[in-house]
């Protein structure tokens, strides 16, 4: 059985010097264990599998695929950026899969929240599993799992999807990143040159936009639900908040209210603004947002995302709401 306590000797990965230092050791380490077979990766684009891609990518190059699901829960300009940055910068071997109409008819009617989630984690683990049964030679399969996954859920990282792989296709592990913490990984990210957009990217929960689309998810309100968040994450970074509040988003709930619109009645649905602070999740303070520029995110999305007419601010804080609405 592996060993997954934390090294006692290992050093605080807090500088670039000692990121490379760790990137020069797992590389000759993963070198080591995969020798020239073939290496398999779920990327998601989030932290961790951004990060191990770009670790392996440099240990073994082409022996690494990389396998990017889109299910159609990504935020705006993601799966561009997973593409952009592995495949064309990287010159990765990167397999991408286009499911987003598959997953969104898997979903069509569900508005139980649970049960979106296993429909989605379930139908990730099958797209996974037939592209990696197109694959000739694959002995391993590596996994962004860190140094609290195996405090808080044991080695495998199921949250992740990949833990639900048949058994027949017998893959070992590769993971390099399972005796780090979150912000380690961050500074050995950009010390494997990743953008910091990918390198800091928010909290983003497994469904995605899933459990943003509150209720059954819509193609409609799945837009409205994408469109308004980029235009939130666009006017925080303008102004200054990027990086300084802990997590931001928009959700849009499965109701409509009265509106108008160049003087005509609307009845559209509304876009309600989230925005967190936080050291550990278990409690949340809310930020205290700048009144005009509130107001001008309103404007923004009111004129710019379809379907929508209200925009509300959400000033609640953890307890008594959760951080998600789902």
């Amino acid at each position: 059985m592996a060993n997954n306590k934390r090294p006692e000797d290992m050093a605080r990965i807090d500088c670039m010097d000692l990121a490379k230092k760790f990137i020069d050791e797992q590389v000759e380490s993963v070198r080591a264990q995969v020798q020239d077979k073939k290496v398999l990766l779920a990327l998601s684009g989030g932290v961790d599998s951004s990060v191990v891609a770009a670790l392996l990518i440099k240990a073994i190059g082409k022996s690494l695929v990389c396998v990017h699901v889109n299910h159609g829960l990504l935020r705006k300009g993601e799966p561009e950026q997973v593409v952009d940055v592995f495949r064309n910068q990287m010159d990765a071997n990167l397999v991408y899969v286009d499911a987003v109409d598959r997953f969104l008819s898997k979903l069509e009617g569900v508005a139980d929240p649970e049960t979106k989630r296993k429909i989605i984690g379930a139908e990730f683990i099958r797209v996974f599993e037939e592209e990696a049964r197109k694959q000739i030679g694959i002995e391993f399969l590596a996994q962004g799992t860190i140094y609290p996954d195996i405090l808080e859920s044991g080695p495998v990282k199921a949250h992740h999807n990949v833990g639900g792989l048949p058994e027949d296709l017998k893959f070992e592990l590769v993971e390099p990143l399972k005796f780090l913490f979150k912000d380690e990984v961050r500074v050995v990210g950009s010390a494997l040159g990743l953008p910091d957009s990918m390198v800091y990217r928010q909290p983003f929960p497994g469904p995605g936009l899933g459990v943003r689309c509150l209720g059954a998810i819509t193609r409609e309100r799945l837009e409205a639900v994408r469109e308004s968040d980029a235009i939130l994450r666009e006017e925080f970074a303008k102004n200054g908040l990027e990086g300084k509040v802990w997590q931001y988003f928009t959700i849009v709930p499965d109701f409509k209210s009265v509106g108008v619109k160049n003087g005509l009645r609307t009845f559209e649905y509304p876009v309600i603004l989230r925005a967190v602070n936080t050291k550990d999740a278990m409690t949340a303070t809310v930020e205290d947002v700048p009144f005009p520029l509130l107001q001008h995110i309103t404007d923004r999305i009111c004129k710019e995302v379809k379907n929508v007419n209200r925009v509300l601010f959400d000033l609640t804080p953890k307890p008594c709401g959760t951080i998600e609405w789902e």
